[in-house]
């Protein structure tokens, strides 16, 4: 159900952060790297996922003419907007306990 790419992401950010100093050029490139890749999760693969729809009511009505081979595209590509921020608190919460227990 969570986005395990911004998960991913954002553990990483956090990480960085708590490691290099939130205040570094590498924790500000990690999280411009996670806003990119919880917007594509959320928004761009989302897109695809309801074209994907369109696309296999069209396939549907040419079925029925014999013109195509009933073969359905994957509709479930992208994330929900909650799916995506529930992955990224998971990867903060993840990323903030792992760090304080290396940084101990």
């Amino acid at each position: 159900m969570p986005s395990t790419h911004s998960a991913l992401s954002v553990s990483v950010a956090v990480s960085i952060g708590f490691m290099v100093g939130w205040d570094s050029p590498l924790f500000a490139l990690a999280c411009v790297l996670a806003i990119v890749v919880m917007a594509d999760a959320a928004g761009v693969r989302r897109a695809t996922g309801e074209q994907a729809k369109v696309l296999n009511k069209l396939m549907l009505i040419f079925f029925k003419e014999k013109r195509l081979k009933n073969e359905r595209m994957e509709e479930l590509i992208g994330h929900t907007p909650f799916e995506v921020i529930v992955g990224a608190i998971i990867g903060l919460v993840i990323a903030t306990i792992f760090s304080s227990c290396l940084l101990k």
